[in-house]
């Protein structure tokens, strides 16, 4: 169904300005056409880019690659690895300038400088200068055409504190200049003032969130504050100097804090009456038109007005990946139509309102920008309430023609160095060159009756849910389960989530210190033991209190186990699927309150604690989907004879599950061996016994029969080691160390009087996991994937980062902003919302870690250390430099807070250091280079690969978690050969022929 937007009594005169302003813009298009051969290469790579989907990818790949580049031959080299591959179709004279043997080669060094070149005259067409010196002569020229400007300030990414107040410094030093130059502008009455209002000459905009590197939402209450003191101090100095500030808007993530902070400061009583500030507004957002009601009812209570700037929005790809990866709405309109109604509905709004709003219309569409000429000419908009604005290099002739029909016109001009600013180029490009991009289909000859007609909106199917084109498994081979959809993790945005946190928090603080016992045989029984459980943050604080099990009440347990065995092997696998996508349900519904006792009781901060409970929930879904699939065996049948290959349940399973990720892989290993048909007993890590105990009530209450399944809290040493050496235990579980992995390992392997089969050992056992950072790497994406990797959980994951190799070409450079960005971090007690680094779990590891500290100090250089709280388990995150490959702090896993960053002179290098520990689970890699990429995919020895991304944070179904040489042995969790290692499986021949007679399909 086509729902036709009302075309409303503006349509007409809508269609009258915008067929003027085409003609306008139009006249120079056979002259276009007739110069396309003789085109610059400037233009030949835009004009290749539209026609070529597969080059227009590869080229922009490289094109955000170009600037890590510091040589010719490296600029060439990456120019043949790009566009060489083989899905890019290449124009004949691309193909002759790539066809050099040698990047060192003359033909090699030309090709570099052609396309730099090029690219860099690309760059100039969008980026208004490279220094404000530029950036002047620019904005002089503007105004000689009599357009206004805004100007905004490329740069790195904000990821350090040094970095946000650089930023601030950065636009002070901006204002000024650009005042000081504007004493010797003359006035222009169509863009200085208007009703008899002076408008300022100078205006800046800038973007919130590079205010402060921890900018988080989660965080609403210290983002605001750290972020409101430099607005103020910003906006102070601008009403000195008379300048206008506008607020960028940035990903949707952002959105709803930015507006609630600039609302509340914008009624502080020193900024209530300014009308020279201005917010922005994304066309392309669900919820825009419901922002600009709520901002305009503001702005009446306000009494004074601001600037809304309308745009369709600059982040739509970015916004839907992130969806469909995190199983979120979309926040997009997926259709380009719906993005060009909603914008005219959002023009009609703010110029009806003109009253309290001053409107500020940014677009490249013709017809855009005519709807809102019609508006505001039929509304007698005053014109200091209304203006037009485009983006530097993007819609220059349709803005002289709008200046030619008197309106005022304002350019969007982003200025910095090239390099920071390709991110900026690509997004332009990327607009340049798609195919709904109304300035490629003009280029394109297309009727204007076309052009110009209403945007028509397709009703979308299933606007709420992540785009199912995006979530497709790109792959011939499928897994058997590659369509599983893992739930959503908590969206910290919204505000209504954050208060249902902050609720839980006080739930959960209310039963603290209660008593939890073991279930044994479907009963909670008393124990001669009891431990507390402390919270890490603050060891006063008891978590809990946890009943300890005795070897006699282990041996109780064991034989409970033995007598449920029988019936709960002849269970059907559909109904044990079934109890395991109740438990699932229900860790769904208690997400918020278990997310509270995870980081209470093992100090993991909120956002890390909510997805780990988004793990156990997938874990249960996934292998309840698994189970059904195995069951369904394998036909090898042949005429006269029926084969079955089937799978059995093995018996008896003890699990044994660690502190670090308390309910995700104590769930994952539990509901395995369960769903397959075996009893199982669960030994939970003394310090997080408490979150085990809630899982317990949950896999009770979806179902699991008395003696299924056990919950039997002890000693390791005592009933860990007496459940590993019975000789009725079929399948251990274990994650832990590897000391204790090799030492179960080594015992199950005994047979033990009375047992009568092998022992089944899955054991994940940590990693001295590394990532490479090359010369080509984006070091923004590196720096910030690193931290995240080394001190997320303060380095207590088994996939944490401990190690960072670095190519030496960029190692100085990468270590001076790795070590701002994590004197940027936050450190505290887990349960606060600006915390990144909490404490670590215990005493002992606290102890543990510094004894590697002290080492670390002898044989490397320590780049920093960060101080700490005292009251809990705390350690600051620890940085050392110049490390030595073969040093302790490079060899051993420390499980803590603390890097060692060593150098290396090339790639091949690199690589025999990542590999050269005993370790093989996660790695990663930060290269633009394709060939360093595919190189890595196939030598680079770990379980789990992560290219340009962090190493931590592995999802059910999609990333199977595991590795292999001393950091493990088994098949990976999540994966689809994981249950396999809990079942056993039998074929079954059966002869079907009777005196020589079968049944024959299909015969009659």
């Amino acid at each position: 169904m086509v729902l036709q937007v009302q075309t409303s009594t503006y349509e007409a005169k809508t269609q009258e300005i915008a067929k003027q302003l085409l003609a306008a813009t139009q006249e120079n298009r056979s002259f276009f056409s007739s110069l396309r051969d003789q085109m610059r290469w400037d233009d030949k790579l835009l004009a290749w880019a539209m026609s070529n989907p597969g080059l227009r990818v590869q080229l922009f790949r490289f094109i955000d690659t170009l600037p890590a580049l510091h040589s010719k031959s490296e600029i060439a080299s990456h120019l043949q690895e790009y566009l060489g591959d083989e899905s890019v179709e290449l124009p004949a004279a691309l193909k002759g300038m790539l066809n050099f043997a040698n990047p060192d080669s003359v033909p090699g060094q030309v090709a570099a400088t052609t396309v730099g070149t090029a690219v860099e005259t690309l760059a100039h067409k969008y980026i208004s200068g490279e220094n404000i010196k530029q950036v002047i002569k620019t904005v002089e020229r503007l105004r000689k055409e009599k357009m206004a400007f805004t100007i905004d300030l490329l740069g790195e990414a904000v990821i350090t504190e040094a970095e946000a107040q650089s930023y601030l410094e950065r636009y002070l030093e901006l204002m000024q200049q650009l005042v000081e130059a504007s004493k010797n502008w003359s006035a222009i009455p169509a863009i200085d003032e208007a009703d008899g209002e002076a408008i300022p000459k100078v205006q800046v905009s800038v973007k919130l969130t590079a205010f402060y590197s921890q900018f988080d939402p989660l965080d609403a209450k210290g983002s605001e504050e750290r972020v409101s003191d430099r607005i103020r101090t910003l906006l102070r100095r601008a009403k000195e100097l008379g300048a206008a500030v506008h607020f960028d808007m940035e990903q949707y993530a952002y959105k709803d804090i930015t507006l609630s902070i600039l609302k509340k400061l914008l009624l502080e009583e020193e900024f209530r009456q300014r009308t020279d500030i201005g917010i922005t507004i994304q066309a392309y957002l669900r919820d825009s038109e419901q922002d600009v009601k709520d901002v305009i009812s503001w702005l009446k209570e306000r009494g004074y007005p601001l600037t809304i700037r309308l745009v369709k929005g600059a982040y739509w790809d970015q916004e839907t990946i992130k969806a469909a990866q995190k199983h979120w709405k979309q926040p997009v309109y997926n259709d380009k139509a719906a993005t060009d109604a909603n914008f005219e509905t959002i023009t009609q709004l703010l110029l009806e309102n003109y009253q309290y709003v001053y409107s500020a219309i940014g677009s490249h569409n013709v017809r855009s920008h005519s709807r809102a000429i019609a508006i505001a000419e039929s509304l007698n908009v005053p014109r200091r309430r209304f203006e037009l604005q485009v983006l530097y290099g993007m819609g220059d002739k349709v803005a002289k023609a709008l200046v030619d029909r008197g309106y005022r016109v304002r350019v969007y001009c982003p200025y910095g160095e090239l390099l920071p600013g390709m991110a900026y180029l690509i997004r332009r490009l990327l607009e340049n060159t798609a195919n709904s991009s109304f300035l490629r289909q003009n280029l394109e000859n297309r009727p204007i009756e076309e052009l110009l007609a209403p945007p028509i909106v397709k009703e979308e199917k299933n606007s709420l849910t992540p785009n199912s084109s995006l979530q497709t498994p790109n792959s011939s081979l499928q897994t058997p389960n590659s369509h599983f959809l893992g739930a959503a993790d908590t969206d910290y945005a919204e505000e209504e989530v954050r208060k249902k946190t902050a609720q839980a928090f006080q739930n959960v603080r209310q039963q603290l210190g209660k008593t939890y016992l073991p279930l044994i045989n479907g009963e909670y029984v008393n124990t001669p033991e009891f431990v507390d459980s402390l919270n890490p943050s603050n060891f006063s604080e008891v978590i809990g209190k946890v009943g300890l099990i005795s070897v006699e009440q282990a041996e109780q347990a064991m034989q409970a186990a033995k007598a449920a065995f029988p019936g709960w092997k002849k269970t059907p696998a559909k109904q044990r699927a079934d109890i395991l996508r109740k438990a699932g349900d229900l860790l769904e519904e208690r997400r918020a309150e278990l997310s509270v006792w995870i980081v209470l009781e093992v100090g993991k901060p909120v956002k890390e604690a909510d997805g780990e409970v988004s793990e156990a929930i997938d874990f249960c879904r996934y292998y309840a989907d698994e189970i059904e699939r195995l069951d369904e065996g394998v036909n090898y049948d042949i005429a006269g004879e029926t084969n079955r290959y089937i799978y059995q349940p093995r018996g008896i399973a003890v699990v044994i599950s660690p502190w670090n990720f308390p309910l995700a892989i104590a769930c994952g290993m539990t509901v395995a061996a369960l769903v397959s048909g075996n009893c199982t007993l669960l030994k939970p890590a003394e310090t997080s016994s408490v979150i085990t105990a809630k899982l317990t009530e949950i896999l009770i209450e979806a179902g699991f029969p008395k003696g299924v399944f056990q919950y039997v809290p002890g000693k390791g040493s005592q009933v860990g080691a007496y459940l590993v050496n019975h000789p009725d235990t079929h399948v251990i579980a274990f994650t832990g160390s590897q000391e204790v992995g090799c030492r179960i390992y080594a015992e199950a392997a005994t047979l033990k009087p009375g047992q009568k089969h092998m022992k089944r050992v899955i054991a994940e056992m940590g990693g001295k996991n590394a990532i490479i950072v090359d010369e080509s790497a984006d070091l923004d994406q590196a720096v910030v994937g690193v931290v995240q990797s080394a001190f997320g959980y303060s380095g207590q994951k088994c996939s944490a980062a401990s190690r960072v190799i670095v190519l030496q070409p960029i190692y100085d450079a990468f270590v001076q902003r790795l070590v701002e960005a994590t004197k940027s971090l936050n450190i505290g007690e887990a349960e606060l919302a600006s915390t990144q680094v909490g404490p670590v779990i215990d005493a002992n590891a606290r102890d543990r870690i510094r004894e590697y500290i002290e080492k670390g100090k002898a044989e490397a250089q320590l780049a920093l250390e960060l101080p700490s709280p005292e009251q809990g388990y705390f350690i600051g995150p620890v940085i050392f430099s110049e490390v030595s490959p073969n040093a302790v702090i490079s060899q051993q896993e420390i499980f803590g807070p603390v890097l060692a960053v060593i150098r290396v002179k090339d790639f091949q290098e690199a690589l025999a250091v990542a590999n050269g520990t005993n370790y093989a689970l996660t790695g990663g890699l930060y290269s633009r280079t394709p060939s360093h990429i595919q190189q890595a995919q196939t030598e680079f020895e770990v379980g789990n690969l992560y290219i340009n991304r962090n190493i931590t944070g592995a999802i059910v179904g999609r990333q199977p978690f595991g590795g292999f040489k001393l950091s493990g042995v088994g098949s990976k969790a999540g994966g689809p050969d994981y249950l396999l290692q809990f079942l056993e499986p039998r074929a079954v021949t059966e002869n079907i022929q009777r005196q020589g007679f079968a049944p024959i399909e299909g015969a009659e």
